[in-house]
C-alpha cells in the first residue's frame, strides 16, 4: 500500500482559498498527479485543499471523498508567551523545546501541561481513530504500532531476491498495489505521519518544512506475511514545480526553502 500526502497549494488564509502562485502550484500538481495510478482520493473540506485537488481530479475525471478529519489540525492550547491568548501546538520557539524536552516523548508530549491546556490528545486520537477506521476498509488494521495487512499481498521485499539491476528489480515489482491520494493540511498531515511511525507529532511538526502543492508518500512493508510497518519514501517533495519554473512556496516554515 502507498499512501500519498498532498499538502495544498500556497494558501490564502483569509478566505480559504489559494492565492494566485498557488493555482499555479496546483495547475503544476494536477499534471504531475494525473499520471499516477491511484485506486482512491480524500479530501479535507476546506476550501484551499479542494482547489488544490481539482485540476488533478478534472484531469482524470474522478472524484475525491471529504473527511472532516482530513480538515487542519484545530486544538488550540494556551499561548506560553502571552497566557490570554491561545495557539496552535506547534512552531515552539528554540528555548521553549530546550525546558520541555517532553515534547518530543512519544508516550509523554500529550502529557505536557501546555499540551494539556487544549483538547489536543481528544483531537489526535479522533484524527487517527478516523484514519485507522478508513485503513481497515483496505484491509490494514492497527495492532499496536503495527498493521495487520491482507494475506493476499507479497511479501513486500521477495522481489529483491532477483539478482540485477534495480531496473531488473522492479520489473519484478508489485504494481498493482492499493494507493490512496489525500489532499490536506500540514499539521494534520505530520501528526499522521507520526501515528503511522509512532513517534511524537512535535518532533515532525518542528523538524520538518513541508511545502505548499508538494507530496508525502509512505509505503508499507510486509515483509512478513499479514503484517506491515510504513516507511516514508518521499518527504515534501517539489520536483515538479522546481521542472515548471515555479519557486518553492514559504509557507510552512521559517527560513528559505531550498530552490535548487
Amino acid at each position: 500500500m502507498k499512501l500519498i500526502f498532498i499538502r495544498h497549494a500556497e494558501p490564502d488564509y483569509e478566505h480559504d482559498l489559494l492565492t494566485e502562485k498557488g493555482y499555479r502550484e496546483a495547475e503544476i500538481l494536477g499534471r504531475r498527479v494525473a499520471g499516477w495510478d491511484v485506486t482512491d482520493f480524500y479530501c479535507s473540506p476546506l476550501g484551499r485543499a479542494k482547489e488544490t485537488a481539482k485540476p488533478a481530479l478534472k484531469l482524470l475525471r474522478r472524484e475525491a471523498v471529504t473527511f472532516d478529519w482530513l480538515r487542519e489540525f484545530d486544538a488550540p492550547i494556551t499561548n506560553y508567551e502571552d497566557p490570554t491568548r491561545r495557539r496552535i501546538p506547534w512552531d515552539f520557539r528554540p528555548y521553549y523545546l530546550k525546558e520541555h524536552p517532553e515534547l518530543f516523548s512519544s508516550e509523554r508530549w500529550s502529557e505536557s501541561p501546555l499540551m494539556k491546556s487544549g483538547k489536543v490528545k481528544e483531537a489526535y486520537d479522533w484524527v487517527c481513530e478516523g484514519f485507522d477506521r478508513l485503513l481497515k476498509a483496505y484491509g490494514y488494521e492497527r495492532d499496536g504500532v503495527i498493521y495487520q495487512s491482507p494475506k493476499n499481498v507479497l511479501p513486500s521485499d521477495h522481489f529483491m531476491e532477483y539478482n540485477g539491476t534495480t531496473i531488473a528489480c522492479m520489473e519484478k515489482a508489485c504494481t498493482d498495489e492499493t494507493t490512496l491520494v489525500f489532499f490536506c493540511h500540514l499539521g494534520v498531515m505530520m501528526l499522521l505521519v507520526s501515528h503511522l511511525l509512532n513517534t511524537s507529532p512535535v518532533t515532525l511538526w518542528q523538524g520538518m518544512f513541508i511545502p505548499p502543492a508538494s507530496i508525502t508518500v509512505l509505503s508499507s512493508e510486509e515483509r512478513n506475511v499479514g503484517e506491515a510497518y510504513f516507511r516514508c519514501q518521499v518527504v515534501g517533495d517539489t520536483s515538479h514545480l522546481r521542472e515548471a519554473g515555479e519557486p518553492v512556496s514559504y509557507y510552512g516554515g521559517f527560513s528559505r526553502p531550498f530552490q535548487g
